[in-house]
């Protein structure tokens, strides 16, 4: 178990991120089998000829040896800053490591798990870090780049929905369903089940709370110095997509709504905020606002305030529609 101390100076210092790096982490782990969840077949099939190229033609195996199935070197997937960070932020990050913090999470992570030969002399290069920086963003593009703007909007609309709880109830409330490992104690966040017993004592810098959309179905933490501590935790909704369920079709509702309606229509089965829609379904917010106006006045969504964001929610009526085969 992983003990956060929390004081009051932390709890007004933590806060809600996002990281496109570590995404990209977590969906290394996955193609590799790192992970203790495959990527869905579908999604698998369509990155494996990507992912082929990149280890024969980067220097991606040079990344992948500083991961293993328990963790991975921190300065390759640094926590971020806040909401607005990009996939740039990141890598700034990582070229900005000191070298020799660089060179010795190499060498524990070698320690860990032997590297091959070419690899290994990757890692040994003086400007390995430039090096593994470049491979990122290649793979970064390649990899999870397209599908980026909707994966964000999951992790989004769940920052939003803990943002109202937070609102209303406090850091307990927010903490409250974010995971079963995860729990608010005498004055602590505890991470159950994380392999090492550990106390950690915030001292005032606070906790980055992180959702993750490659994180499910566990969770996973910053806790070594000098990064700042981040608990990362599954977004809210995401089970659906690595189960790989068949969504709701069209069926009769495009011809009674139209495509674009039925497609937001179905999009809300978690609450959601206009920016978060366009996002997710490649739509401009503009379009989108018009759409939903429309959905509301047919009574098909309600929307309410979580803090200054509007979410729209699903009626009774959008349910019962939303489920037309």
């Amino acid at each position: 178990m992983i003990r956060f101390e929390v004081s009051a100076e932390d709890l007004l210092h933590s806060r809600f991120a996002l990281s496109p790096l570590f995404e990209l982490d977590g969906l290394l782990r996955a193609l590799t089998g790192l992970s203790d969840r495959a990527l869905p077949g579908a999604w698998a099939a369509r990155l494996a000829p990507e992912l082929r190229a990149l280890r024969a033609g980067t220097e991606l195996d040079a990344v992948l040896a500083l991961q293993s199935h328990r963790g991975g070197t921190a300065f390759v997937a640094p926590p971020p800053r806040g909401l607005a960070q990009t996939i740039e932020d990141d890598l700034a990050a990582v070229r900005a490591t000191p070298p020799e913090v660089a060179r010795d999470g190499i060498e524990r992570a070698l320690a860990v798990r032997p590297a091959g030969a070419r690899a290994r002399a990757v890692l040994e290069r003086p400007d390995a870090v430039a090096v593994l920086a470049a491979t990122l963003e290649t793979a970064w593009r390649t990899l999870l780049a397209p599908d980026w703007p909707r994966l964000r909007a999951i992790c989004e609309r769940d920052v939003l929905h803990r943002a109202g709880r937070l609102s209303h109830g406090g850091w307990e409330a927010a903490l409250r369903d974010l995971h079963p490992r995860v729990r608010w104690r005498g004055g602590g966040i505890e991470l159950l089940g994380m392999g090492v017993t550990e106390t950690i004592p915030l001292g005032g810098q606070g906790l980055l709370l992180i959702p993750s959309v490659f994180v499910w179905p566990g969770i996973a933490a910053h806790n070594e110095h000098p990064w700042p501590y981040a608990l990362i935790y599954p977004a809210r909704g995401i089970s659906a997509l690595w189960e790989a369920s068949p969504s709701a079709g069209p069926g009769a509702l495009t011809p009674l709504i139209g495509r674009t309606r039925t497609r937001i229509l179905l999009a809300l089965a978690e609450p959601a905020g206009t920016t978060q829609l366009a996002r997710a379904l490649g739509v401009a917010p503009g379009t989108v606002g018009d759409h939903l106006a429309v959905l509301r006045r047919a009574g098909l969504l309600e929307r309410s305030r979580a803090g200054r964001a509007v979410l729209y929610r699903r009626t009774p009526l959008g349910d019962a529609l939303a489920r037309t085969p």
